[in-house]
Order: C-alpha cells, then structure tokens, then sequence
C-alpha cells in the first residue's frame, strides 16, 4: 500500500453510518472505499471523453493452426 496519511474529517453521522451499512465496513475502511470511488468516477468521466474517438481492434491469443 502507498504511504498513508492520517486526516480528521467530521462527516455527518447519518452519512456515514448509511454509507458503513452499505460498505459493511468500519469507518476507515468506509472512507477508504469512498475516496476510491471518487477517483475511479473521475478516471472513468476522463475516458468518456473518448467515446466514439477510440477504436479497439480485438486480439485473440492462442495457437494459429
């Protein structure tokens, strides 16, 4: 894991404990899984920029025969 750092956030209660309910997690975990679907969205609303622009040619590995 890539070097922590301890923070202080005051959240109200009612978010996290919906939010530790969905998780099934503590609340470190919890605000864990949030940051990481934040960055995720992020990366994913960068990629839609390449709807219809990209295109992708399939590669089947395998032996040719």
């Amino acid at each position: 894991m890539a070097k922590a750092r301890k923070i202080t956030v005051e959240v109200p209660e009612d978010l996290l404990k919906k939010a530790q309910r969905a998780s099934g997690s503590g609340v470190t975990q919890t605000v864990r899984a949030g940051l990481q679907l934040m960055a995720a969205s992020e990366a994913y609303a960068r990629l839609l920029q390449f709807r219809g622009k990209v295109r992708f040619l399939a590669f089947r590995g395998g032996a040719e025969g």
